[in-house]
């Protein structure tokens, strides 16, 4: 997949000049005018990716609001105020159970109470693990407003689309938001890892002796934590006393219209969509999905999943055009 920003900065600075000088042309007759200009001497960009340009220099009539966030380089993140404003999630690291299998113990917290959410021993990091875990804990627990993770699988994923992965894209549909950390800077996720030392030396040594034995450790761990073990942090209040429920109860996936949109494409199994009988690859993270897409510009289309703008695709090229990472940024930047 190829971004507007891997193009050569002469090209892109030409583009956003030609564009100065015909500010009512769109993308279709800026590259016809790139065309006549570079006369081969460089590959000549998409349709998509010329509009991708002028977005991007907010050179486009209908321009988008959207924040800016890196791409594979952590999101902004956020200072929570009140019990399910954020929730951190890790798998800490592995270590062998007396029978010599491997535990990945699956962890979640509340960012404000501290209050220890769930610590599930699972056999692997697969992925439908944790939704089933995670399907347990909105039920208990209710729905929080974002969650915090690093940026490894299952929470996210390095080949897909905004490094999205089937578990983050499963989060946004439930209307929570995406925070990464900085790939290599554990620390702005402390809290939880402060919690993860505690767990390693109380609960896995010596480690037992299989994954049901475990398991068993860890829920009383979690009790104690909880109810039990003062924080310093709380002014030695255990997280209990304050940790409230969600007022967003879990109930499964809402549905997704686009009102604001020409129409809407589900995206097939190979992670496609067809359009004017032509097959344009997106991502298989967001197989199953119901895309809006909508013309912006002669043979352009923005394609969109629930308010978030992907980018562009022309009918021609038959590929999506990224942008700038829409996912990631909300409330109060943290100091």
């Amino acid at each position: 997949m190829r971004y507007a920003n891997q193009l050569p900065d002469p090209v892109e600075a030409m583009i956003v000049r030609l564009k100065r000088e015909k500010p009512h042309w769109g993308a279709r007759k800026i590259r016809e005018l790139l065309i006549k200009r570079l006369a081969g001497d460089v590959r000549i960009p998409a349709k998509s990716t010329v509009h991708a340009v002028l977005d991007r220099h907010g050179l486009v009539s209908q321009a988008r609001k959207r924040n800016r966030a890196n791409k594979a380089e952590g999101t902004q993140l956020s200072q929570a105020l009140e019990p399910n404003d954020l929730w951190c999630v890790d798998f800490k690291g592995e270590f062998k159970l007396s029978n010599g299998r491997y535990c990945y113990p699956l962890t979640v917290t509340d960012q404000v109470s501290r209050y220890l959410l769930g610590c599930e021993a699972f056999e692997s990091t697969r992925e439908q693990g944790v939704f089933d875990a995670f399907r347990r804990i909105f039920s208990q627990f209710g729905l929080p407003a974002a969650i915090r993770s690093d940026n490894g699988l299952p929470f996210a994923s390095p080949n897909g689309l905004y490094n999205l992965s089937k578990l983050s894209v499963w989060w946004l549909r439930l209307g929570i938001s995406l925070e990464r950390i900085r790939p290599g800077h554990p620390q702005q996720n402390g809290r939880h890892e402060r919690m993860h030392l505690t767990l390693k030396k109380e609960a896995t040594r010596p480690p037992a002796t299989n994954t049901l034995q475990q398991q068993a450790r860890f829920d009383a761990f979690v009790s104690e934590f909880n109810e039990e073990r003062p924080h310093e942090a709380l002014n030695m209040k255990v997280p209990a006393h304050l940790y409230v429920a969600s007022s967003r109860p879990y109930e499964g996936l809402p549905e997704i219209n686009y009102p604001f949109h020409d129409r809407d494409v589900l995206v097939t199994h190979c992670g496609r969509v067809c359009m004017c009988r032509k097959k344009i690859n997106i991502s298989t993270v967001l197989a199953g999905q119901k895309l809006g897409i909508k013309e912006v510009d002669d043979g352009i289309w923005l394609v969109s999943f629930m308010h978030y703008d992907l980018g562009y695709i022309d009918l021609e090229q038959r590929t999506l055009q990224t942008i700038d990472n829409p996912f990631g940024t909300r409330l109060s930047p943290m100091s």
